[in-house]
């Protein structure tokens, strides 16, 4: 499942040494995305519907100051990911930080953080298809919103299996599509906020002149970064990408290294244009116009709105195509590891963890048809908001695994390692106390962000339940490899 040194150290407690259980791949034989396909994902992995759409609910809930909230988001962002970077460099996986949490911190570790992503994953997989299918109903009338649902999962749990490299390709043209728009959209803005764009007046003073910069106040700056922390969510697809290309330490250190000028330039630079352009308070409600569609209007662009509605469905495929592609490699890499049932492990011929995608897909139609024949039921609401937490979780165990791996290694691996966070362990310790923060502020905020605290610590509590099945049949399972050897007859 892994390539390359593991960090040394003592190994952790119910580590095993056992040779790779069925279905893994200890040098990754079916390196088939290529740099450029790393390089798109990693540019336009986390451009969605959140920044489309969700960026008008954030700015009409801080004001010009939203800006604030995506940049210290972003930060808090850029430093898992830096830390993420560290260890995925030194020790490429598919599995990512569930592997590295594994072996940093234990068995118990990896089976929390790899389940909770899965489960994340098996959700925004659910979600993108009730949007899609909505977006394709209002294109369609005469087809059913289930139906345009069913057949998008079809489409990319086809696009999935059949390579590595088609899912590379399908996201690659994805990914352009969002990232041009974003492009031209920060090119013709800036033309347009300085008053540089046929029609268009210096707009620049809207940043102050509707009540202020941050007319909300302090507090509302700090409850956006508990918005807009989500909206980033998705970055680390690119250094499980990178796993599986051609040279997986270089498309670590590029999805790394990248990671900041593209939270700068498409989220801080779309959001700061906004609010240069419009002035907050006047800025359509998202529900009856996307932030989007309603700036281009400005620019006087001739159908605004049907371009939005085709951009925003490309990024909902985007989303759903890279959704399968991370819960299926997440969950193959728990099956690998024994902390999910061993057949999910296995692969096809053109190494794709087929069982897993499929397993994955499962889950995501449930959830669909759970949501349109028994919509009253809260059923699709609960699974929503229970995976709401899981992005804080997975910045917190990278934050507590990095600092644990890098304390077991000698000071010549130390100087070796080939990329590195600054100020260790320091950074480490203000990623876990920032999401602390945002806990809190989720709690002590609205309704519906308490509701994801409570819901997610309950998707927790079921995992505690299950944890000692799962560690008595992972003891079985390494018992028997153990005595495998012994048994075997020799000539």
């Amino acid at each position: 499942m892994s390539t390359g040194k593991a960090p040394q150290g003592p190994a952790p407690t119910g580590s095993s040494a056992a040779p790779a259980a069925e279905g893994d791949s200890p040098e990754i034989t079916h390196k088939a995305l290529r740099s450029r396909h790393v390089t798109m994902i990693t540019l336009g992995g986390i451009i969605g519907a959140s920044l489309f759409v969700g960026s008008g609910n954030v700015i009409r809930l801080v004001g010009p100051a939203a800006v604030l909230s995506y940049l210290l988001g972003g930060l808090l962002v850029f430093l898992a990911m830096r830390m993420l970077g560290e260890m995925a460099a030194s020790r490429p996986a598919v599995g990512s930080f569930m592997e590295y949490a594994r072996v940093g911190l234990g068995d118990w570790a990896g089976y929390f953080v790899g389940w909770l992503y899965w489960y994340f994953w098996v959700g925004v997989i659910a979600f993108e298809a009730v949007v899609g299918g909505s977006l394709l109903a209002g294109w369609f009338p005469a087809m059913p919103v289930w139906l345009g649902s069913v057949v998008l999962l079809l489409v990319f749990t086809a696009t999935n299996l059949i390579s590595v490299r088609s899912f590379g390709e399908v996201e690659f043209w994805l990914a352009s599509i969002k990232v041009a728009v974003i492009v031209v959209f920060l090119a013709v803005g800036t033309l347009f906020a300085f008053g540089l764009w046929p029609g268009a007046d210096f707009s620049i003073p809207n940043l102050w002149q509707h009540g202020g910069f941050a007319p909300q106040g302090g507090w509302a700056v700090i409850s956006g970064v508990a918005v807009v922390i989500f909206s980033y969510f998705g970055t680390e697809i690119a250094v499980m990408a990178a796993a599986e290309s051609e040279d997986p330490a270089k498309g670590i250190r590029q999805a790394t290294v990248t990671v900041v000028w593209r939270i700068l330039i498409f989220f801080v630079g779309s959001v700061l244009l906004i609010v240069t352009i419009v002035p907050w308070n006047q800025l359509p409600d998202p529900d009856v116009q996307a932030p989007f569609a309603h700036v281009f209007e400005r620019f006087g662009v001739p159908g605004a709105e049907m371009i939005m509605s085709i951009v925003i469905f490309t990024a909902v495929c985007s989303v759903l195509n890279s959704g399968l592609y991370s819960a299926a490699r997440m969950f193959s890499a728990l099956a690998g590891e024994g902390l999910a049932p061993r057949i999910v492990a296995r692969k096809s011929r053109n190494g794709v963890p087929a069982v897993a995608v499929l397993a994955s897909t499962l889950g995501g139609y449930a959830a669909v048809f759970v949501n349109f024949l028994a919509p009253e039921s809260g059923i699709f609401d609960f699974i929503m908001n229970s995976a709401g937490l899981v992005a804080l979780f997975v910045y917190v165990f990278v934050a507590i695994t990095q600092m644990k791996l890098r304390s077991q290694m000698s000071p010549e691996e130390r100087a070796n390692l080939k990329l590195k966070i600054w100020l260790h362990p320091w950074l480490g310790i203000l990623v876990i106390v920032a999401v602390a923060g945002i806990v809190v502020v989720m709690l002590v905020s609205d309704a519906a962000s308490r509701t994801q605290v409570w819901t997610s610590l309950v998707a927790v509590a079921v995992l505690v339940v299950f944890w000692p099945l799962v560690r008595r049949n992972l003891r079985r399972r390494r018992a028997a490899e153990t005595a495998a050897p012994a048994t075997t007859p020799t000539a």
